[in-house]
């Protein structure tokens, strides 16, 4: 990994660890915010001691981060359009990678400070979202094209989904557990428990669901957020030394040999499906050659497949390729996937189809959507870290802040079982969501179901948080990049 520093300039390589430092820290702060949501419940009724919970959460968000994949990761750095990623020079990626961290780092550290459960999830999308329509106003490129709106919309579905399902499902296990045993110490909070028992910790049952749920949220939320830190580093290594990262030095001849073949499936995919594809392909330009200064666009698709095919002939190692052939074939693979993508949605196509071209993709894009081993350790010591300083504010909040009462034992486990489920989902599918806007959610659900109320401040602090962040962190990223545009100019 250190290698990465030779051949640069030196002015390169300084901006390059501060960029990663920017991204490490960005994660370490997530760790006040959303990694504390993890050990919150668990803290706060007296489950575990504050130090042996906070330790065991960043061992499982370390697990979460290293078995996780990065299927989450790159879902965030696709927010950008393709164009935006694929002539990426130096000067331009620091410039759209600083602003984009500056921005989501000082809403998180404002937020943090008064306690209040802010997503960073929301705040990092908007962040991006912000550089790429900032770019788009700058290169008077057209707002339509200046973010993947189609990333966005399908990441913005699982954001407004998960805390009302959240929500929802964790009241409705509440009334379930309320109705299964009515006189259960469960129904308890700490402070009950120990004025009426005399006893500290939960029953032995319900410390157990408790432990074991706070730990299964801290795997899954490694898995989710902690992605989120991996593609953030990978979009600063592909922008400031792309020559190195464009694709994964480490492929073997076999995965290489699979991205070729997925290319000349691709390529027999589409002569099949001519009728269909003719408005959206251009199959007259199979014998031309790509234009000198090259974009993504539908019509250069086969050329841009005859193009990548005659650059991997005979490539066994990428090591072995010129840097400037390596950034060409990362063009290559990303416009060609951007253009199955958005062909898969075209309704003639039948579920078989689709089903092929996803498949395809999938083996199309191998080698160009992976991370080192180095940057997913990184990004899981800065998590468990920022989970260690940070926790006090969230937990008090979580805990007794939402709530008119304090949480009872069986809210914690309800509210815990109900975030692991929406965010392994999210998970399952890719999408990134919001750990502290689920659990909260599920927590203020618990409260309406046990009739105890919520704190009208509290829930319109998170509330406005919720809804500010994303337009707040949009319009931060957005002035930065132009600022910085302007001082490189």
């Amino acid at each position: 990994m250190f290698d990465l520093f030779s051949g640069l300039d030196a002015w390169v390589g300084i901006s390059l660890i501060l960029a990663l430092t920017f991204v490490l820290a960005f994660e370490f702060i997530n760790g006040f915010h959303d990694t504390a949501n993890a050990v919150a419940t668990v803290i706060y009724t007296k489950a575990m001691r504050p130090q042996l919970a906070v330790v065991l959460s960043g061992i499982f968000n370390f697990l979460g981060v290293l078995f996780g994949g990065v299927g989450v990761a790159y879902a965030i750095v696709h927010l950008l359009p393709v164009d935006l990623l694929i002539n990426v020079n130096t000067g331009h990626g620091l410039a759209m990678v600083f602003s984009l961290l500056a921005a989501a780092i000082a809403w998180n550290l404002g937020t943090w400070y008064f306690g209040i459960p802010a997503s960073s999830s929301h705040t990092l999308i908007g962040s991006i979202l912000g550089v790429g329509l900032a770019n788009s106003l700058i290169n008077n490129i057209p707002l339509a094209q200046g973010v993947n709106w189609q990333k966005a919309g399908d990441i913005a579905m699982s954001l407004i989904a998960s805390p009302l399902a959240g929500f929802v499902i964790a009241g409705a296990f509440l009334v379930i557990l309320k109705r299964w045993r009515p006189f259960s110490k469960m129904h308890k909070t700490p402070e009950q428990r120990r004025e009426v028992d005399s006893k500290k910790h939960p029953p032995f049952w319900n410390r157990l669901m408790l432990v074991l749920s706070a730990m299964g949220m801290s795997f899954v939320h490694g898995s989710n957020d902690g992605q989120k830190g991996i593609g953030l580093i990978m979009l600063v290594l592909i922008g400031i030394v792309p020559a190195k990262f464009v694709l994964d030095l480490n492929s073997t001849p076999y995965q290489i040999e699979r991205t070729r073949d997925a290319a000349v499936h691709l390529g027999q995919f589409y002569e099949r499906q001519s009728d269909t594809l003719k408005t959206v392909l251009d199959y007259t330009s199979g014998n031309r050659d790509l234009p000198k200064e090259f974009s993504c666009d539908s019509k250069f698709t086969l050329p841009t497949l005859n193009a990548l095919l005659r650059t991997l002939d005979g490539v066994s190692d990428y090591r072995s390729m010129k840097e400037e052939s390596r950034i060409q074939v990362r063009r290559y693979l990303l416009c060609l996937d951007d253009t199955a993508k958005r062909v898969s949605k075209i309704p003639a196509l039948d579920s078989r189809d689709v089903a092929d071209l996803n498949q395809l993709r999938k083996d199309l894009t191998g080698t160009t959507e992976y991370a080192p081993f180095e940057v997913i350790i990184a990004v899981a010591l800065a998590l468990g870290l920022g989970t260690m300083v940070g926790w006090r504010r969230v937990v008090l909040t979580v805990g007794e802040k939402i709530g008119r009462q304090g949480m009872t034992y069986a809210q914690g486990m309800s509210a815990q079982f109900t975030a692991v489920l929406a965010i392994g989902m999210a998970n399952i599918y890719s999408l990134p969501v919001s750990t502290t806007h689920v659990l909260s959610s599920g927590v203020a659900g618990t409260m309406v179901a046990n009739k105890s109320g919520l704190q009208g401040g509290t829930v319109r602090n998170i509330l406005l948080a919720w809804i500010l962040t994303l337009p707040a962190a949009m319009a931060l990223s957005a002035g930065l990049f132009w600022l910085a545009t302007r001082v490189l100019s």
